[in-house]
């Protein structure tokens, strides 16, 4: 009876698993690489050509200045815009003017060239985010920037992953705010421990959700243009 099989197909079974196992072995490299704070950017805190102080410039303890002060563009823009040399020297013309850390602001007036500030947050070139659509329906900077009003040096300190974007559009309820307190982010819901602000938060959340009529998307077309 005559071969079904040429002898070559003994060696199947062997590069199927050899196979499988290259799979496997790019499958969980990739799921490592982009789940680790390597590439989720998670506490990246990069010096500055200027040592900006968030803490005291925008905390309670500090001048608390209000984010929009610099970030002017927040609220009706796509992206949060870097505060132009002008916006610095409005104040440090008259305070701090022979400061050393300002040298590279004083030049950047005098030359008109840019300060080269170092970008801390970012998010994949194939995602679409817009921070004027969030901010004004009560998304405040501090879900995905955390407490900047508390750092000395800016840190990324939220994934900004898939999973964190979804969580939040699944659940809208849980993240908004009143609009007057999106600029706050040190505001928290009425309540006199965590069982009781959370209950407060979901149903004042849940009235913003039905009054702005927020339907965050949650196809892959939403974000990924």
């Amino acid at each position: 009876m005559a071969n079904i099989f040429t002898r070559s197909a003994n060696w199947a079974p062997f590069k199927i698993i050899i196979g499988l196992f290259f799979l496997a072995t790019v499958v969980t490299s990739a799921v490592t690489y982009y789940s680790t704070p390597k590439y989720l950017r998670v506490g990246y805190k990069p010096q500055q050509p200027v040592p900006f102080d968030h803490s005291w410039h925008a905390g309670k303890d500090g001048l608390g200045l209000d984010c929009r002060f610099c970030h002017n563009n927040v609220t009706k823009s796509e992206h949060s815009n870097v505060p132009p040399t002008s916006t610095c020297m409005s104040c440090h013309a008259v305070i701090k003017t022979n400061s050393p850390k300002l040298a590279p602001v004083r030049e950047s007036l005098k030359t008109g060239k840019p300060i080269e500030w170092v970008k801390v947050h970012k998010t994949p070139d194939y995602v679409y985010f817009n921070h004027a659509a969030h901010v004004n329906r009560g998304v405040s900077c501090v879900e995905c920037h955390g407490r900047v009003d508390q750092m000395q040096v800016v840190e990324h300190t939220k994934p900004l992953s898939m999973s964190f974007c979804l969580d939040c559009h699944r659940n809208p309820e849980e993240h908004v705010r009143p609009i007057e307190h999106v600029f706050d982010l040190s505001w928290q819901p009425e309540g006199n421990n965590k069982k009781n602000r959370r209950a407060n938060q979901l149903a004042s959340g849940k009235n913003l959700v039905d009054h702005w009529k927020i339907q965050p998307p949650e196809s892959c077309s939403g974000c990924h243009r």
